[in-house]
C-alpha cells in the first residue's frame, strides 16, 4: 500500500482554495505550518498575520491561496478524510463482508501513524486538530451552501462507503446512514473525551475508541 500512496496525490475539491498548495513550495509550507499553529494556539486564536510571521511571508501571500482561516480548516479536514479514504480503500477491497466492515472501522477510527508519503504534513498532528477542530469546518450559517458547493463530498463519500458495507451485512437494519457517520464522528468524539473528559468515557489507553466502536457496531447488526 505504501508503494501505491506514494504516487497517489490527495485530492481536495478545487472551489476550497483559490490556488492549489500542492502546486508550490510556498503552498506546501503554508499547510504545513498551518496545521502546527493550530495544534499549539487552536483554530480560534489562529491567524493569516500569526502563520505568515511563522512561514517568514507576507499575510497576502497566504490570502493567493485561501480567501479565509474557513477555507483553509475546510482544506485541512477534506486532506484528513481523502488520506483516510485512500487508506480504507486500499486496506478494505480484497475482503469479505463482515471482514470489510470490522476492517473499515478500524481504519477510520484509529490511533493516526505519520505517513512518511507526505512530508510536508505531519498527520499525527492534522488529526489531534480534527479531534478538537473539524466540526467548526461545518457548523456555520454556510453550511447548506458550502454543501452544495462540493466541500464535503469526501467525508460523505466515507459514510457511504461505511453505510455499504453495513448495508451488506445487515440490509434489513433501518438506519445504515446514522450508523455509519456515527462511526466517524463518534470516533472524534470517544478520542476527545479519552483525552479530556476521562470521567465520561470507558475509553482508556487499553481499552480504545476503535473497540468501543467496533463493539457499538457489530452488536447493533446482529440484533
Amino acid at each position: 500500500m505504501d508503494s501505491l500512496l506514494s504516487n497517489l496525490k490527495i485530492a481536495v475539491p478545487e472551489k476550497i482554495y483559490v490556488k492549489d498548495p500542492e502546486s508550490s513550495d510556498l503552498g506546501k509550507r503554508i499547510v504545513e505550518h498551518s496545521i502546527l499553529l493550530i495544534d499549539n494556539i487552536g483554530f480560534d486564536s489562529f491567524t493569516f498575520k500569526k502563520l505568515g510571521t511563522k512561514i517568514g511571508s507576507n499575510e497576502s501571500s497566504i490570502y493567493r491561496y485561501f480567501e479565509s482561516k474557513h477555507k483553509l480548516l475546510l482544506y485541512l479536514s477534506s486532506w484528513y478524510w481523502a488520506w483516510i479514504e485512500y487508506q480504507l480503500v486500499f486496506e478494505t477491497h480484497s475482503l469479505t463482508h463482515s471482514d470489510k466492515l470490522e476492517k473499515a472501522i478500524e481504519t477510520v477510527t484509529r490511533a493516526i501513524k505519520e505517513d512518511s508519503n507526505f512530508s510536508h504534513i505531519n498527520e499525527v498532528v492534522l488529526n489531534k486538530i480534527m479531534v478538537k477542530e473539524n466540526s467548526k469546518s461545518f457548523l456555520t450559517k454556510e453550511v447548506d451552501q458550502e454543501n452544495k458547493d462540493g466541500y464535503f463530498v469526501i467525508y460523505k463519500r466515507i459514510v457511504h462507503r461505511l453505510r455499504d458495507m453495513i448495508i451488506a451485512i445487515n440490509p434489513k437494519y433501518k438506519f445504515p446512514s446514522s450508523l455509519a457517520s456515527t462511526i466517524l464522528e463518534g470516533s472524534l468524539h470517544q478520542h476527545f473525551l479519552k483525552d479530556h473528559f476521562t470521567s465520561i468515557t470507558d475509553c482508556n489507553d487499553g481499552l480504545s475508541p476503535t473497540i468501543f466502536i467496533k463493539n457499538l457496531v457489530l452488536n447493533t447488526l446482529k440484533s
